[in-house]
């Protein structure tokens, strides 16, 4: 039985960084239409593993895991660790910039970008300077803007990017990933998917993206993030003329309804599908109504 059961078997790697490598999938035709999926915090590419079950066939589907995450490389950040890696959205956008480059996805290349989570403000961030490639979007359970004025922080994510005593508790208990396992989903995983969600977090040294993650959410001017993600808020609405297709678990405690209302604004003309008993892993609770409605929505707005 697969460590990763629907996970492809062939995974790549390449050196995103000196010394740091970054773990990706690259499936389907090589000459196919480019979907980009982009997962977040804390989960990984097997995320997307029932979506690239469901394009491969046509469409070129690249999938990283991000820096620290999944399959990837998971570096210190101390100032003396060699390798070193700063975990911030900046990185991660510069990662995605190489990872593309290395697939040979230049500038004239269009692009679909599939978001998920944090997978939203890295995909956008990258889109700032690459919205003439963008050509479609796939849009589930996330954010590319500041935090909406009516939404209150969760005290779960509060106490992680606030407070030491949460990154101890996610750090030596892998609290975020394993909780995230249970409460991102309204249906319950199977226990092999379970196992295979954390797998990738199974020590302190393992767990040091899940916790730098949540110290880098933006929340207002002065942090590290924020004229990034204030930069791909303003920037949403011109994106509204492009096909957009909205997948959203409303059970989603995080990217709850003030975010896709906002979407929603942004996108007015998006194809939006929202489901009353599905949670964050919107893909989990959902994925044979949302794979097929994607697939669709793809081929029914085709590149060319």
């Amino acid at each position: 039985m697969s460590q990763f059961p629907g996970y492809p078997e062939h995974r790549r790697r390449f050196e995103v960084r000196p010394g740091i490598h970054m773990s990706y999938l690259d499936e389907g035709p090589r000459d196919g239409e480019v979907v980009v999926m982009l997962h977040g915090n804390p989960s990984w590419s097997y995320y997307w593993r029932t979506l690239v079950a469901g394009l491969a066939d046509r469409y070129r589907c690249i999938v990283p895991d991000h820096v620290g995450m999944g399959l990837s490389d998971k570096p210190d950040d101390r100032p003396t660790a060699s390798p070193r890696y700063d975990y911030t959205l900046q990185s991660r956008v510069d990662d995605l910039e190489a990872l593309l480059r290395h697939a040979g996805v230049d500038d004239a290349t269009p692009v679909t970008l599939a978001v998920h989570d944090w997978g939203g403000m890295i995909g956008f961030g990258w889109a700032l300077s690459h919205a003439a490639q963008v050509k479609r979007l796939v849009v589930l359970n996330t954010a590319a803007f500041p935090m909406p004025a009516a939404k209150q922080m969760p005290w779960q994510i509060a106490l992680g990017r606030d407070y030491f005593v949460g990154e101890v508790i996610i750090r030596a208990f892998n609290a975020f990933s394993a909780g995230a396992s249970y409460f991102g989903v309204e249906r319950k995983m199977p226990a092999d998917v379970r196992r295979a969600y954390v797998a990738p977090y199974d020590s302190w040294k393992n767990r040091i993206s899940t916790i730098r993650f949540m110290q880098d959410i933006p929340l207002r001017p002065g942090d590290k993030a924020w004229p990034l993600l204030e930069a791909a808020g303003k920037a949403l609405p011109s994106f509204a003329d492009r096909p957009a297709f909205i997948g959203w678990g409303l059970k989603d405690f995080v990217f709850d309804h003030h975010f896709l209302e906002r979407f929603r604004a942004d996108l007015p003309r998006a194809q939006v599908h929202a489901f009353e008993d599905a949670g964050h892993y919107v893909l989990e609770d959902r994925h044979e109504v949302l794979v097929p409605a994607i697939r669709a929505f793809l081929d029914a707005n085709p590149l060319a």
